[in-house]
Order: C-alpha cells, then structure tokens, then sequence
C-alpha cells in the first residue's frame, strides 16, 4: 500500500513539474539568463557593436550617484508615483460606483466604453495632445484671444508634468475602474440589504461597507498603479524628451538614451539594475501596507 501511495505521489509530482515546465523554461530564457547578462553588461564599457570591451567593475554603479539625469529619474519616479497612484485609484473609484449604479442592459457597454483609452496606442494619444497643445492649436488661440493666456504646455516646468500625469490618468483609469467594478458586483445581495436595513446609505454605505468589502481588490489596484508609475516611457519620450530640465524624464527614458542613443550599453544596464532595485524596494513597501489593510478588514 505504502509502495502504491509513493509511486502515485511521484507520479503527480512529475506531472506537475511537467505542466510548470513550459513557464520556467520561458522564465530562464526570457529572465534569468537576460538577468545575468545584464549584470555582466553593467560591469563593461561597451557600444554593443565594437569588438573591444573594458572591464570596469562597479564604475558604472559609482557614477549613478553623481549623474544629474540618474538623480532626475529617480525622484521623478516618485513624483509620478503619488499623483498617478491617487488619481487613478480615485477616478476609478468614481467610474466603477457611477457604472454599478447603471441598468443590467448598458452596464457592460458603458464599462467597455471607459476601458477603450486603455487600448488606444500611446503613441497616437501622444500625436493628439501634441497637437491640441501646439501654440498655434485652436485651444490656444481660445486662450489667448479669450482670456489673454499663453500657456507653454509642454516648455514650460510647471504645466509638462501636468500633462503627463493626466495622459496616463485618463488612459489607466477605466482599466482600473473594471477592477473595481468587478469587486462592487460580487458584494451580495444580502450585504446590500442588511446595510439598507441599517439605514447605511450614500458615503456612510461606501466608507464603512462597500469599501472594506472590496479591499482585496483595491490593494490589488494600488500595486498595480505602483507599478504603472515606474513604467512611463512614451508619452516623455514623445512629447518632451524629457524635458523641459528633466522634469518629465524617468528611469526607461534614460536608459534607452543612455544605451542606443549614446551608445553606453554598460552604464544603460547600470542604470537598469538601479531602477529595477528602486522598484523592488517600493513595491515591497506597498505590499507590505496591502497586507496590513487586508488583515485590517479580515482578509
């Protein structure tokens, strides 16, 4: 019997192993390996095309700390972080409780509605913008005839990173609002009428029933966010460069400059790597308070 019970155990264990082959073998490929040869890159001063590499140890970390565009992108990280964080999470929030609110027979054409900014490219929303804040573009000539404003929006410090921000708000927000409408639809019935028994009705209802009841869901949309925030590239890259005095740039624009625009292959992986420990560092932080909030509401 004990013979029978071990080669069964066996057998679903290699069974196992063989279902899970296809990913780790993706993961080695596609991960790992890429992975080391990035830290083997970062220890070269290489143009990735010369014949001739140099040893450099841990320069290129060294001089991370002292590179004004490193410094840019690392706060800037954490300038994009809050704001698209709250914004998303906030107008998300809205969009999914106003579509809860609609009839069965729209509800899902509405969702799909708001969940198209999501699909559009980057690219073309870039070339849009770009356009609608030209200084000679029909919303500009509106200001400055109308109200006497002439407004650089994508020169000036002060109004680029605004622009930024609300290209990647609008175009997260209804793919985070599914989420969180989805959290708002498995809430039971039952729920929503031992609430209305209790006279919990409008922001009381929210704050203290639909809330915790969905918190799994919602720290699931503020890692996500999180890490949308660390990965903002295009619009930077194609509406300022980043600029104006690299207030727009971040970590991917940087290092794409750094390794095929001016050829630093090396210090380009260098910089990788640091990014990739900034992110680690701050998605175990949200984690961590994720898993507090959940125990928080018992889950």
């Amino acid at each position: 019997m004990m013979k029978k019970t071990n080669a069964t155990n066996r057998r679903r264990e290699l069974v196992g192993w063989a279902l899970n082959a296809p990913y780790l073998l993706y993961s080695l490929v596609f991960f790992l390996l890429p992975l080391i040869w990035a830290f083997w890159l970062s220890m070269m001063d290489w143009n990735l095309m010369s014949k001739d590499k140099t040893f450099v140890g841990a320069k290129n970390f060294l001089d991370l700390f002292s590179d004004p565009k490193v410094q840019a992108a690392f706060i800037n990280s954490y300038r994009y972080l809050l704001p698209v964080v709250l914004l998303c999470f906030f107008f998300g929030l809205v969009i999914a409780l106003l579509v809860s609110k609609l009839p069965d027979k729209i509800k899902g054409i509405v969702a799909v509605l708001f969940f198209i900014p999501y699909l559009t490219s980057g690219v073309a929303t870039s070339v849009v913008v770009k356009y609608f804040f030209n200084y000679n573009s029909i919303f500009n000539e509106f200001l400055r005839n109308n109200f006497g404003l002439t407004i650089n929006w994508l020169t000036d410090e002060r109004y680029a990173f605004g622009v930024m921000v609300g290209i990647v708000v609008w175009k997260m927000s209804g793919y985070y609002a599914l989420f969180i409408l989805s959290g708002i639809e498995s809430i039971g019935t039952d729920v929503n009428e031992a609430a209305a028994l209790d006279g919990s009705t409008g922001l009381h209802k929210l704050l203290h029933v639909t809330l915790p009841m969905i918190m799994p869901t919602l720290t699931t949309v503020l890692v996500l966010a999180t890490g949308l925030a660390f990965g903002i590239y295009t619009e930077p890259f194609l509406l300022t460069g980043g600029g104006p005095n690299l207030s727009t740039t971040t970590w991917q624009l940087e290092i794409y400059n750094t390794s095929f625009t001016r050829f630093q292959s090396g210090y380009g992986a260098a910089m990788a790597i640091a990014s990739a420990v900034q992110i680690f560092v701050t998605l175990r932080i949200v984690n961590f308070v994720s898993d507090k909030l959940n125990k928080r509401f018992g889950f």
